[in-house]
């Protein structure tokens, strides 16, 4: 033991000795060389402290940090050597360590501390890996330059680049880091970071245990995000014989009843006709893994299986895939039994339990207490019942209070509180729109009770301003219980609403083609004037104002001005608008030259106002109008109007009732827009007799009719984003009596994007649209009197949408259509059925600063009049919102 003993105290002293530096120094007192005697340690009084190898660290603090200062007394050789060294140490910030000792005189020792920095980072260089992904990197580690370059720092670099590539599914991703001696810098590396991403992981095979309750198929599925996806490819040959050997159902039956498909196992069940195998692995990345759990949990739950869990989970990665492991605890069954209420005095427990609607005998599923509750986008809930009346602090507790073999009884407990009333309601992020835009479309107003659902519909008044995005606009009660008060912020955040549709050449001879036009949708009118309040352009009153050019060269020509201000006088909704148009469209020679053409002016009033009934969404506008048309040699081909030279004009009363009950104006998921409008010409014939058979001058110069038109869209939620839109459009205008004339104007042509500039430039016509055939195609004669166009249309349209993007600056959305239509001459030829139809898939873009952009793909599938084959494949390409 003794000598055990001292091997130990020779091993220690030696390393002491190896921290302390002996460099032999002379010691005055006896005139010989410095020793040390670790059996008698000799106590000294420190008289300097050096530090070398000091370049970016204090040599101050490094004298601090490690324990010692002059004027000290310390043992040596001792431990308090040992911890100094160690002190330093622990800083993190130094590669070696060590203690010397300079000299001795006396009672007096010089110390001299010797230190190796640590290299400082200057540049991390990636390699194995693109440029695109290195900025994504750089934005995960988030290193700062000049950093000493420790062992932790070193770790947590390689941590963070595996973390990003395991997020994409790069589950064996290797990181080497090499460092590179920096030569522009003193004591400085750069590290070059060597990646290599090998290949995604993807999930091979779930296996489940213990569950006692569904097929494991019906499990997988609800690991939406880690279960292997559905893929079925069929040589392409054999494609229709495939279908036609196999029902739908047995394909399904053979799926549910097996848990991986392999290559062999599908071609012993439906022979040759598969190529690959039916599932095809999906990226295995674990936040979503983890998130699928809690959602196959509370499937599980909202069957009734209260008590399941997830008892285990094991993840095996193998080189490309991995294999998930879950072994479950279903339990029994629950049922809903006895359902009481506790708490209520405002409603009665039969009106709770009918807004409930929850039943003993139930499946138990918490899920749905909680929606019936709290929120139920199906319909009423218990918190609406409460809060739309002003019971912000009302809140309910469901309590299980028994649990009986398969029944649960469920104890509801409500706190009703006080009605709250709102004491300030104020708008932020509004810097734009002033104050006054915003709060007069705000229905929570100081003074008046809590309500939710006047929440919710000033959230929706906001979004159709158009100047907010839909997707953040946050309102934020503040309660305030002492005073039962509540105080209301409104936080939106503006976005460009400003529309600018610019696109043209020049056609030699014919000049300019093409359309320039802005819109201002948050304009100014009374800050015109003070030009320090333009930005560029006097904005945020909320009013619109529109300018357009188009033109095709000399051919076509037409320009618009509109103004509307949707507050007229400021205190009501009620709007009031005025717009000013002309178009010209010329018929030319061969040389170019104007040889007749035909020339519209027009202008219009408008008022509107909303109204209460049937319900505050309806919409009611008047507008008298005025058109002139002038005719001069006018002959163009498809576009008969009756007589070639004179004038006609045109004295309108339009009114339209409408109504828009839509979420959001870009993306609409639910809510619906309808539209029934009618306008009228002073009925002439009473006061002028039979004019039918007048000069072309006499015949036409007041034009006679009566249109009226109707509108309608509807969205409903498919699934999430999916949404289903179903259209419905109508066209009819006709004579007061048989002794006034057919008008030639404003009569309808079908086909096409829909838009009155494309194709013909058509003028004096009302446009519509029709995908899968060629522009103003489907437009009949009235051979009689020598008119084109119907003058009764109608036309069915089902779309089905799905976003993109829901990013305010770029709204993307995809679509695919059925759609068909047919426009008539008369009304004894109109048969609703006799349509021509069409199918198709587009894209929409919405940019703030161009508006709405659409591109479509459409295949007419009947024959157009006049034409030996169906209409076949069209692409359109549309500018701006389709009215129809």
């Amino acid at each position: 033991m003794k000598q055990l003993f001292f091997i130990f105290l020779v091993f220690i002293s030696f390393h002491i000795s190896a921290q302390i530096g002996i460099g032999l120094p002379y010691n005055r007192e006896n005139n010989s060389e410095f020793t040390l005697d670790y059996q008698n340690p000799k106590e000294y009084e420190i008289a300097d402290i050096q530090v070398d190898g000091a370049y970016f660290l204090d040599k101050n603090a490094i004298i601090s940090l490690s324990g010692l200062s002059v004027g000290k007394r310390i043992k040596i050789p001792s431990e308090q050597i040992s911890n100094a060294i160690k002190s330093l140490w622990k800083q993190g910030l130094l590669g070696n360590v060590s203690i010397v000792i300079n000299k001795v005189e006396y009672d007096l020792v010089y110390l001299s501390i010797k230190i190796t920095e640590r290299p400082r980072l200057t540049k991390i260089i990636y390699e194995g890996i693109s440029k695109s992904q290195i900025k994504e990197v750089e934005e995960k580690v988030k290193i700062i330059k000049g950093r000493i370059l420790t062992e932790p720092i070193l770790k947590n670099i390689t941590v963070s680049i595996k973390a990003f590539f395991q997020e994409k599914g790069f589950y064996n991703t290797e990181v080497r880091l090499i460092q590179v001696i920096d030569t522009l810098l003193p004591n400085s590396v750069k590290l070059r970071a060597i990646i290599k991403k090998n290949n995604k992981i993807r999930v091979d095979n779930i296996f489940i245990t213990g569950n006692t309750a569904f097929s494991d198929p019906k499990l997988k599925s609800k690991l939406k995000e880690t279960g292997q996806k559905f893929r079925f490819t069929l040589v392409k040959d054999i494609l229709s014989r495939f279908f036609n050997s196999f029902k739908p159902s047995e394909i399904k039956t053979f799926i549910d009843s097996t848990e991986k498909v392999t290559f062999k196992d599908a071609q012993n069940y439906f022979g040759e006709h598969v190529r690959l195998n039916i599932f095809k692995a999906s990226k295995f990345q674990q936040d979503k893994y983890t998130e699928d759990k809690k959602k196959l949990i509370e499937f599980l739950n909202s069957k009734g299986y209260r008590d399941s869990e997830i008892i285990k989970d094991t993840i095996v990665i193998n080189k490309k895939t991995v294999d998930i492991y879950l072994d479950l605890f279903i339990g029994n069954r629950y049922y809903f039994r006895n359902i009481t209420w506790t708490g209520n005095y405002l409603y009665e427990t039969k009106i709770l339990q009918d807004v409930f609607n929850i039943n003993k005998g139930d499946i138990y599923n918490l899920e749905l207490v909680n929606k019936k509750l709290n929120y139920n986008p199906e319909g009423n809930d218990i918190s609406s019942l409460y809060m739309d009346n002003g019971y912000l602090f009302f809140h309910i507790n469901p309590v299980e209070i028994l649990i009986e073999n398969d029944s649960v009884d469920v104890e509801m407990r409500l706190y009703e509180g006080p009605q709250a009333t709102i004491d300030k309601v104020y708008v932020t992020g509004n810097d734009r729109t002033r104050d006054h835009v915003v709060m007069r479309e705000i229905r929570t107003l100081p003074g008046q009770k809590f309500s939710r659902a006047d929440i919710i519909r000033t959230q929706r008044e906001l979004s159709q301003l158009g100047y907010f995005d839909p997707e953040k606009i946050t309102p934020t009660p503040i309660p305030k219980p002492s005073s039962e008060t509540v105080d209301i912020e409104w936080k939106v955040v503006e976005r460009p609403s400003d529309q600018l549709e610019l696109s043209g050449g020049w056609g030699g001879s014919f000049g300019f083609i093409g359309t320039l036009g802005v819109t201002f949708n948050n304009f100014s009118l009374r800050n015109v004037p003070y030009f320090r309040n333009w930005n560029p352009l006097p904005v945020g009153d909320g009013q619109k104002l529109s300018i357009r050019f188009q033109a095709n060269g000399i051919q076509f020509q037409s320009y618009s001005l509109s103004f509307t201000e949707p507050w007229f006088g400021g205190k009501k909704p009620h709007s009031f608008g005025m717009s000013f148009n002309y178009s010209a469209q010329n018929i030319l020679s061969s040389n170019t030259s104007i040889i007749g053409g035909l020339g519209v002016i027009g202008a219009s009033v408008n008022i509107g106002r909303r109204v209460k009934w049937p319900d505050d969404y309806f919409v009611l506008t008047n507008s008298f109008g005025y058109s002139r048309y002038i005719l001069n040699n006018y002959m163009y081909i498809g576009q008969s109007l009756g007589f070639s030279t004179g004038t006609s004009n045109s004295i309108t009363f339009n009114s339209t009732f409408s109504r828009n009950s839509v979420d959001n104006p870009l993306f609409p998921r639910s809510g619906s827009q309808l539209s029934l409008s009618v306008t009228l010409t002073p009925p002439y014939s009473l006061f002028q007799g039979d004019i039918t058979k007048a000069e072309a001058s006499i015949k036409y110069r007041f034009n006679e009719y009566h249109k009226w038109q109707f509108d309608s869209w509807n969205y409903l939620r498919v699934v999430q984003n999916l949404i289903l839109v179903s259209r419905i459009h109508f066209g009819f205008i006709g004579r007061y009596t048989d002794k006034s004339p057919e008008t030639p104007f404003e009569r309808f042509t079908l086909g096409g994007d829909g838009l009155a500039g494309g194709g013909q430039f058509i003028i004096a016509r009302d446009v519509i649209g029709l995908r899968g055939y060629k522009n103003n195609s489907i437009t009949p004669s009235d051979i009689v009197n020598n008119i084109n166009g119907g003058t009764i249309f109608n036309k069915f349209v089902f779309e089905l949408r799905y976003p993109i993007s829901l990013n305010p600056s770029a709204t993307i959305y995809a679509l695919t259509f059925l759609e068909a239509g047919n426009n008539f001459n008369v009304i004894r030829n109109y048969n609703p059925f006799n349509l021509y139809r069409s199918t198709g898939v587009g894209v929409r873009i919405f940019m703030p600063a161009f508006g709405l952009l659409g591109i479509d793909y459409g295949y007419g599938f009947d024959k157009l009049p006049g034409e030996l084959k169906v209409s076949g494949s069209q692409f359109h390409f549309s500018i701006g919102t389709q009215i129809r």
